[in-house]
């Protein structure tokens, strides 16, 4: 794992998240760390930082003293956190600045319209709809909201490899992009908060069939 100029327990909790998404670890996986210290090419002590953050973010869980494992998928925990999610986004859009959403439109149809192009590697898509909502809630000044909805999101990392290679909700997720950022164009926030509750919640029902 290459070394970069910040704390090494977040770039070792990055790490695992992307391992995560690419579906390297199965949850309810147990965690060797010292085979996985060896394998990042690190100390168990940073290590150990990162996964005690990762639990804290519902990633991992307390394996009954004995260490840490991977956390099991569900679909009332999915629901739960989607639900949180499209609540606290739709809140801070809410709280963003009007004539920034109206400055920023252009670009998130922009993205939206490029988003279809990009469904055959599941990392290219994650970013690109990381991307795509961090954008949206680039003019809200909340710090504290923000960084809650990054901890929620946190949660849901392992369950994005289920859809990998699914085309047509990823088609439909796109449109739904493009739905929100139209609304933000014509100024109709009231509109624009509740077609990103609904893309949530829209979502969330497209991959529910694929929790085990």
């Amino acid at each position: 794992m290459p070394i970069e100029r910040r704390p090494l327990r977040e770039q070792i909790r990055e790490e695992l998240l992307s391992r995560l998404d690419r579906g390297d670890f199965a949850a309810g996986t147990d965690i060797n760390e010292a085979s996985l210290a060896a394998d990042l090419g690190v100390s168990r002590t940073p290590l150990r930082e990162a996964l005690i953050t990762l639990a804290g973010e519902g990633v991992l869980e307390s394996n009954q003293g004995r260490g840490f494992r991977f956390a099991p998928v569900s679909r009332r925990e999915f629901r739960e956190l989607c639900e949180i999610v499209a609540a606290l986004e739709a809140l801070a859009l809410d709280c963003s600045d009007p004539a920034h959403l109206r400055s920023i439109a252009p670009d998130l149809v922009k993205l939206a319209q490029d988003f279809p192009d990009n469904v055959a590697e599941q990392q290219i898509i994650e970013r690109h709809d990381d991307e795509w909502h961090d954008l949206l809630l680039s003019g809200c000044r909340n710090e504290r909201l923000l960084d809650l909805i990054t901890s929620v999101k946190a949660g849901m990392r392992r369950y994005a490899h289920l859809i990998a290679g699914d085309d047509a909700p990823l088609e439909r997720e796109a449109a739904e992009h493009r739905r929100i950022a139209e609304f933000l164009q014509t100024d109709d926030l009231p509109n624009a908060t509740q077609a990103l509750r609904d893309n949530w919640i829209n979502g969330m029902e497209r991959m529910m069939s694929r929790i085990p």
